[in-house]
């Protein structure tokens, strides 16, 4: 990674940021445009320094399995799928896309940052059982979900999740589905040879570079401001095309660009802990991910899971999240971002959030309160033998969840999940919020080239396709492709056996 200033050549594509998201768009646009230069911001030392970072986020490789949120019931008890199957479609297009990079030469092997883990969710008591049971049923009645096993069997339950049943109840009601092609994934990594290989295809990547200020020009191009975060010289470049991926540093440049499309748009930043162990023993008596349900009237945040994890050819098993605040956007961030971020354009939707949000404001400073014996009461709710001396605290990193008007109401709200902001006729984009985040990045990136150049998209669609053989196309409609697209992606990232 370079430090140095870029290139004299104003780049045809900016991205800010040096996670997933810029590195899968560079990705992208390797197969699409591959003669266009492209040039990468990164404020910190390193990419995939914050939210891609193994240690900042949950590396579950979100398919909708096993995430319990994704598949709400109704008030008569009906499982709503929706979502859940087309969050396992995004899915399925981000692991043929990493498929096509590694048949194409994508250095090292897969193993490196996805592995095979068991999905499981899991429930007790006899409304989680009913509950697990409808949604089992309408989940396998989908093609994306067939293989779904579910068990309510306490035996069966202590071969699946052995530490997540020892010491409980006989009389305990129990239930859970598992799938057992889940992926745990490091996108730390993933990041760390998607930029690699953007790099040798002639991408310019620059670390320690701060991007602040974003100005459109009258020609139409936007004049990039970067500072060097070591000796502090500024610079400027223009660009066709910026893409802001910066997590939450997304929000306040986006402001800066003064797009009408950003008005009423706020963030509201939530940091996050994790208990870790290490112990050899624990960890291979858990060679699954499970999520459990959050709690009644709790945010989707705080859906209790523990999760296997490979993280530098290392195992080790989290549980969380043990929710927290922060007023910074980013983990290496400023205090001053919160406040910085509200403006006139977007204070009654913040100041709505404060009013309607009390549950959540509830929730957090609960969470702030909790002592270290606190945290390990809850792990014991989920891990009953578990001994407080085998845990240690890994402090997650920093999510920035969305805060919108809702146009209807024209009130604030507060919404779990990601956000694309595209302006300046297509010359400019923007992703904000958090989960699921970066297990469907490729199907964000992909958005944002459809929204972007809509004129390019029929040129480029026969390479998207072989590069992805479900774009354009419904899985869950077609199981013959379905069938086709597991296989391969399966053998070629090395998940079989």
């Amino acid at each position: 990674m370079s430090t140095e200033p870029a290139p004299a050549t104003d780049p045809d594509v900016v991205l800010v940021g040096g996670g997933v998201m810029s590195a899968t768009l560079a990705s992208l646009l390797g197969v699409v445009a591959p003669d266009w230069s492209v040039t990468v911001f990164e404020s910190g030392p390193a990419v995939a320094g914050e939210s891609s970072d193994a240690w900042n986020n949950a590396g579950t490789g979100h398919a909708a399995l096993c995430e319990l949120n994704y598949t709400p019931a109704g008030p008569d008890g009906t499982v709503d799928v929706g979502k859940a199957v087309a969050i396992n479609e995004q899915f399925a297009v981000s692991r043929q896309f990493w498929s096509h990079l590694v048949r194409s030469g994508l250095t090292g092997s897969p193993k490196d940052f996805i592995t095979p883990v068991p999905h499981v969710g899991f429930v007790t008591g006899e409304a989680g059982r009913a509950y697990m049971r409808a949604r089992h049923a309408a989940m396998t009645a989908r093609p994306v979900f067939e293989g779904l096993e579910y068990t309510d069997d306490a035996d069966v339950l202590a071969g699946w999740v052995p530490l997540v049943m020892a010491g409980r109840p006989a009389d305990q009601v129990v239930a859970a589905t598992r799938a057992a092609a889940g992926t745990d994934v490091d996108f730390g990594s993933l990041t760390r040879l998607l930029f690699g290989a953007a790099e040798d295809r002639g991408v310019h990547v620059h670390v320690h570079q701060r991007v602040t200020d974003v100005r459109r020009r009258d020609d139409g191009r936007w004049a990039v401001t970067v500072r060097d975060t070591r000796s502090g010289e500024r610079r400027t470049v223009r660009t066709r095309f910026l893409f802001v991926g910066a997590g939450g540093g997304a929000l306040p440049l986006l402001q800066k660009a003064a797009l009408p499309e950003i008005r009423g748009f706020g963030g509201f930043p939530v940091s996050g802990l994790f208990l870790r162990t290490r112990s050899p023993e624990l960890v291979s008596a858990h060679q699954a991910k499970v999520y459990g349900q959050a709690a009644v009237g709790a945010p989707p945040m705080s859906v209790p899971h523990l999760d296997l994890r490979l993280i530098d050819g290392d195992h080790s098993l989290l549980f969380g999240p043990y929710a927290g605040f922060s007023p910074r956007f980013l983990k290496a961030g400023s205090v001053f971002d919160l406040p910085r971020s509200v403006t006139a354009d977007n204070l009654a939707s913040m100041l709505g959030v404060a009013r309607t949000e009390l549950a959540l404001t509830r929730y957090l400073v609960g969470e702030l309160l909790q002592s270290r014996a606190d945290r390990h009461r809850t792990l014991t709710a989920f891990v009953p033998r578990a001994e407080q001396a085998d845990w240690d605290v890994v402090t997650a990193g920093q999510r920035v969840q969305v805060i919108k008007r809702d146009p209807a109401t024209g009130h604030g709200v507060l919404q779990f999940g990601t956000e694309l902001v595209v302006g300046g006729d297509g010359t400019i984009a923007g992703l904000l919020g958090a989960s699921p985040g970066a297990s469907t990045a490729v199907s964000a990136m992909l958005t944002v080239l459809e929204r972007c150049f809509p004129d390019r998209i029929a040129a480029w669609r026969p390479l998207l396709q072989e590069a992805i053989p479900s774009y354009g196309r419904r899985l869950d409609d077609d199981p013959v492709l379905l069938a086709e697209v597991r296989t391969e992606t399966m053998q070629t990232l090395e998940l079989t056996g």
